[in-house]
C-alpha cells in the first residue's frame, strides 16, 4: 500500500487551508504564525505565554473526511528547535477529544513517526478515559506546543504523510 498524502508544503501553492489557533481563544496571550522558508516549507513560529491561563500555540487542517482504513502510522518530516511539540487528530470535526502524540525535536531534519493507536485521546489539556485512536478517517491534523513554560518556537514542516 502507498502512503497517503495529509500534506505537501514544497508542492503546494495555497495553504489558506492552514490556520493558527492558540490561546486567546481561552483568554491567552501566546502569538503565532505560519510563513513559508525559502525551501519553500512551513515554518511555525511565535512565542508561548503563561498570561492570563494560557500556554500553547497551535495550526491546524481541517479538511473533507479521509479514509484511513489499512494506514497504522503518520509520518512527519520535519526540523524542530529541540522542543517537544505535538501532534494532534481528530477523526471528525464535531469531536470534543483530540487524538494527540507528543515528539521531541533534535534541531535537524527528521522524520518523526508517530503509530495511530499510540495517540492518545485528550480535551483542554485532559487525558480522557477513552480508547486510543483507532478511527477509520482523519478530518483534522495539527501541530501544538504548551510546555507549561514561556517560550519561543520554531517547527519548520515538510510533508505529513501516513503509511
Amino acid at each position: 500500500m502507498s502512503s497517503l498524502l495529509i500534506f505537501d508544503f514544497s508542492s503546494a501553492a495555497d495553504w489558506s487551508v492552514w490556520e493558527v489557533e492558540n490561546d486567546v481563544v481561552m483568554g491567552g496571550r501566546s502569538s503565532s504564525q505560519l510563513a513559508r522558508s525559502e525551501a519553500g516549507n512551513a515554518v511555525f513560529t511565535g512565542a508561548v505565554s503563561l498570561e492570563n491561563d494560557g500556554g500553547f500555540a497551535s495550526v491546524q487542517y481541517h479538511f473533507a473526511p479521509r479514509d484511513i482504513s489499512g494506514y497504522s502510522k503518520a509520518c512527519i518530516r520535519l526540523k524542530g528547535d529541540g522542543k517537544g511539540y505535538q501532534f494532534r487528530v481528530k477523526a471528525s470535526l464535531t469531536e470534543k477529544a483530540s487524538y494527540i502524540h507528543t515528539f521531541q525535536t533534535s534541531g535537524e531534519w527528521q522524520v518523526i513517526e508517530i503509530p495511530l493507536s499510540q495517540m492518545e485521546p485528550t480535551y483542554r489539556g485532559n487525558k480522557l478515559d477513552l480508547p486510543n485512536f483507532s478511527a477509520r478517517q482523519i478530518q483534522e491534523v495539527r501541530f501544538l506546543i504548551g510546555n507549561g513554560k514561556a517560550e519561543t518556537f520554531r517547527l519548520e514542516i515538510d510533508k505529513i504523510e501516513l503509511q
